[in-house]
């Protein structure tokens, strides 16, 4: 049984006008493993605290329980005073008898009783309490933002600004958020694009930020100051760095009915589309459900033989896993052949794949996500070259 000291404190008369603190101390002495108990009228004082440093040395207590204010006001005052006495500080106790017991009751006999209650609760606490030793971490001094909204970007913005390196992920292809679909804001009737599109911009072009957009977080991992994020990107079958955002694929669309979210269904896009004219990055996205020769492909491309050789740079990789591979799992899931990027690749014009041709594969955490610029007949032509056997016909 651990000896357990406890100090009532009248504060003045905000305690003692409504609590009996010399009832309460009383009390506390019929609780199993206290050994002392007392009441003084300031107990942050150092008359006080020196009262509770010499109970801590004669009785040797192995645990205090002060019952006073807010822990916010005096926790680490009482946890110092137990430290200079020997104490572990983590084996101290605080009951807020002031602002959970006096400062709402009126009645002192049922005030009393509660802090009674409150008393006995934060005894049985420490029994359950356990030294503990302050350590230090090193904390990764970066920041992910999730969400690309007008609440991310300017907290993006606050945290580059304080010069920490900071990412954006956003699940749509453009940073904006609602915000970017509002006329005006309330209350003062603001062009809401006029607040918006300079924060963008700004985001976009400040070197300590970097944008994942089409992306989803896959998993978290981790604690504070050192968490673990596996982002997943989506494939926008565009290079990113080679679209201009002219709008002129769009044009030539042929697909030209799908419903636009971003305009809530009421007018229609292209299967490939920019969502708004100032959009974050001005990269055009293709909708794999909706574009014809993306659905016609997903249909044509049937398996990977196991042992299949393929270059990824300046080395081979062996698939050795035998899978169905339909080109919507290519683009979003952990997959079993690996064609290498690289610009220009090694070999690549024997595959008909020339810069900004090819079918790109980014690798994060160790998983093979994000296939990006797709052109189809190249595509079908590399793979009739590496394994034509696995071609049902011809591209």
């Amino acid at each position: 049984m651990q000896k357990i000291g406890v100090f009532v404190c009248w504060c003045g008369s905000n305690i003692a006008g409504t609590v009996d603190v010399e009832a309460v101390a009383e009390a506390m002495k019929s609780v199993p493993g206290v050994v002392y108990s007392a009441n003084y009228q300031y107990m942050c004082s150092a008359a006080g605290q020196k009262l509770i440093a010499d109970a801590i040395h004669e009785y040797k207590l192995d645990g205090i329980v002060v019952a006073s204010c807010s822990p916010r006001m005096h926790e680490n005052t009482f946890r110092k005073t137990a430290e200079g006495a020997g104490l572990n500080p983590y084996m101290v106790e605080i009951a807020n008898i002031r602002e959970h017991v006096s400062w709402i009751h009126k009645d002192m006999k049922e005030a009393t009783e509660k802090a009674i209650i409150l008393g006995r609760a934060a005894i049985a606490k420490v029994h359950l309490n356990a030294p503990l030793t302050a350590g230090e971490s090193p904390v990764t001094k970066r920041a992910l933002v999730i969400g690309g909204g007008i609440a991310g970007i300017q907290c993006a913005l606050d945290i580059a600004e304080a010069g920490f390196p900071v990412d954006i992920v956003e699940t749509k292809p453009t940073i904006g958020g609602k915000m970017a679909q509002l006329d005006k804001t309330f209350p003062t009737l603001d062009c809401a694009a006029c607040i918006l599109t300079p924060k963008m911009v700004d985001a976009a072009q400040n070197e300590n930020i970097r944008i994942f957009s089409y992306s989803d977080i896959a998993g978290i991992s981790g604690f504070v100051g050192n968490f673990e994020v596996k982002i997943r990107r989506r494939a926008r079958y565009v290079r990113e760095d080679l679209c201009t955002g002219c709008g002129a694929c769009v044009e030539k669309c042929p697909q030209k009915k799908i419903p636009n979210e971003f305009n809530l269904g009421m007018d229609n896009r292209h299967a490939i589309y920019i969502p708004f004219a100032q959009a974050v990055p001005k990269v055009a996205t293709i909708d794999p459900d909706a574009c014809n020769m993306l659905k016609a492909l997903s249909g044509r491309v049937h398996q990977v033989m196991t042992g299949m050789t393929v270059l990824q740079g300046e080395r081979t990789i062996s698939c050795t896993e035998v899978t169905d591979v339909y080109f919507r799992t290519l683009t979003n899931e952990k997959i079993a052949a690996y064609v290498a990027t690289g610009d220009p690749m090694d070999k690549a014009g024997s595959y008909g794949i020339q810069s900004g041709g090819a079918l790109f594969v980014d690798k994060i955490h160790g998983d093979y996500y994000n296939v990006v610029g797709l052109p189809v007949c190249r595509l079908g032509k590399l793979l009739k070259e590496i394994a034509p056997e696995l071609m049902e016909e011809t591209l």
